[in-house]
């Protein structure tokens, strides 16, 4: 049966955006549809990867039916970026005015603002934003039997759904990830949030720990410390942002640490135990052991696949610990099911399970019509401030590729817009095949940098080298002038003593 939608944290407190959120995304008076005899595609998971995936095949006049067990959305919508981008913006705002007198000048601005107001705006927000994933719409609008309830396969070509069969000419298992909670001795009786839960906070916490250093570690652990609670992060590698650039991850970490944010890496958590109204971490860092008392507990320490109770084994397909196995168009061991997004991915951004679910229709319904997963140029940004940008070629691979490659470095100080908004901490660092302008990949650290690292994704993939983007012509002063820079010392460096004597030889016959 469906999960009553009252009941989901995520929907927590059950004021009027969150109703208003429910009726769309999770309708508590829905019936399902009568099954039609065979549909063309049957998606599970109505996420961003799901719900593109059945839009895009029902306005192509397949018959589909979608199928999804708590919110239409997913976590993009009820638990990810929707609502965290909110209260990054809320959190944003405040920082600014409080940087308005040491930075800029200005009057003096101090106090607390009111947290529980932030987190309302957020509810109204995503709830103004619902219709547009809702039941409602997919079914009278894009014409989608749209199936609330837990979805499993019973046999290579069907799926039930509360006791009814969905039998299809093809799958896609779109059903996500989930916060993987660490096994850390004790946490399973202690009350952690995660992002499934974080933002149903009505209270600003006191003292928040963050286990985990990744995009959603650090994103969350700002806003937190900028609405006023004190907020340290432990991570057991070596520093933050481990599978991003280690110097633009030095950027980031030094920005957290100067507005307030303990950071402990290298760190082991031995164990966590509730105290009174309090979280007691137990941690060891450099060999010794010390605890921390926290009034909440923030777990982002990584993505588990939602993979169970799905009956993939009696749909012949294969998974494993980090998802569902598919080959390079996201197919799975059954030949008639597919799988993308979080739950089949490296990838788990929203964008990359949009460009995914774009790709499969092609794919499943119109076989040798469409594409391989590996040809996708997928970047990614953490929304920090300064935000951390990077598309491309990964820092580790740089490193074994070791001439082959070419790297530029410019410093956002040398960007005259970096310099009059007083953000100049930072870098655009770019890759190249050796003795090319080819573009392998960028890094970029920057006020922006999630908006700027898209025209150098686009230049990748419309082939078009880094001497391109010094022919073209941007507005001054902005921080996208940063790329023009690059390409610019690009084409200094091809200025070769050899070239310079010749041009120097054609300037003297000239006079």
């Amino acid at each position: 049966m469906a999960q009553d939608p009252t009941s989901i944290p995520a929907v927590q407190p059950l004021d009027a955006h969150n109703r208003r959120l429910l009726e769309n995304v999770h309708p508590p008076a829905w019936t399902n549809p009568e099954p039609k005899d065979r549909y063309h595609l049957v998606v599970i998971g109505a996420g961003t990867a799901g719900l593109v995936t059945a839009a895009i095949a029902a306005a192509l006049g397949a018959k589909v039916a979608l199928v999804e067990r708590e919110l239409m959305g997913g976590d993009c919508l009820n638990v990810g970026c929707v609502p965290s981008k909110s209260i990054l913006a809320a959190a944003r705002a405040w920082q600014a005015a409080r940087d308005a007198s040491a930075r800029y000048h200005g009057p003096n601005v101090s106090g607390e603002g009111d947290f529980a107001a932030v987190m309302e705006r957020m509810r109204r927000i995503r709830a103004d934003i619902s219709p547009v994933d809702g039941a409602l719409r997919f079914r009278d609008e894009i014409g989608v039997d749209v199936f609330l309830g837990n979805g499993r396969f019973v046999s290579e070509d069907a799926v039930e759904v509360d006791g009814k069969r969905l039998r299809f000419h093809r799958a896609v298992i779109a059903t996500g990830a989930r916060a993987a909670i660490p096994p850390i001795e004790g946490i399973g009786e202690v009350a952690c949030l995660t992002n499934e839960t974080v933002f149903s906070l009505t209270e600003r916490p006191e003292h928040l720990v963050v286990i985990g250093g990744g995009p959603i570690g650090c994103e969350l652990a700002q806003a937190f410390v900028r609405f006023g609670a004190r907020v340290t992060i432990i991570d057991s590698a070596p520093r933050i942002l481990s599978h991003d650039d280690a110097d633009a991850a030095e950027v980031v970490a030094a920005a957290l640490r100067n507005e307030g944010i303990e950071i402990m890496t290298d760190a082991r958590i031995d164990s966590v135990r509730q105290d009174g109204a309090g979280k007691t971490i137990r941690v060891t860092l450099g060999g010794e052991s010390t605890e921390i008392t926290a009034s909440h507990l923030l777990v982002a320490a990584g993505r588990a696949p939602n993979v169970e109770g799905l009956g993939l084994e009696e749909a012949g397909i294969e998974y494993e610990a980090k998802g569902v196995a598919v080959d390079e168009r996201m197919r799975t061991s059954n030949p008639r099911v597919y799988a993308i997004g979080d739950v089949a991915s490296r990838f788990q951004f929203t964008h990359a399970a949009d460009a995914q679910a774009r790709m499969v229709v092609r794919n499943a319904l119109f076989p040798g019509r469409g594409g391989k997963a590996k040809d996708l140029i997928i970047p990614w940004c953490t929304y920090t401030t300064p935000e951390l940008a990077h598309v491309g070629i990964a820092p580790d691979e740089v490193a074994e590729a070791g001439d082959e490659v070419e790297t530029l470095t410019i410093p956002i100080h040398d960007v005259d817009r970096a310099r009059t908004d007083g953000t100049t901490d930072g870098f655009f660092r770019v890759h190249l095949k050796a003795g090319s302008d080819t573009i392998l990949g960028a890094t970029l650290v920057a006020e922006h940098a999630g908006d700027i690292i898209s025209q150098v994704t686009q230049a990748m993939t419309a082939g078009m080298g880094l001497g391109k983007l010094s022919e073209t012509i941007y507005p001054y002063p902005t921080t996208a002038e940063v790329l023009r820079k690059a390409a610019d010392a690009w084409s200094r460096r091809r200025l070769t003593p050899a070239a310079k004597r010749a041009f120097g030889l054609y300037f003297r016959v000239r006079g």
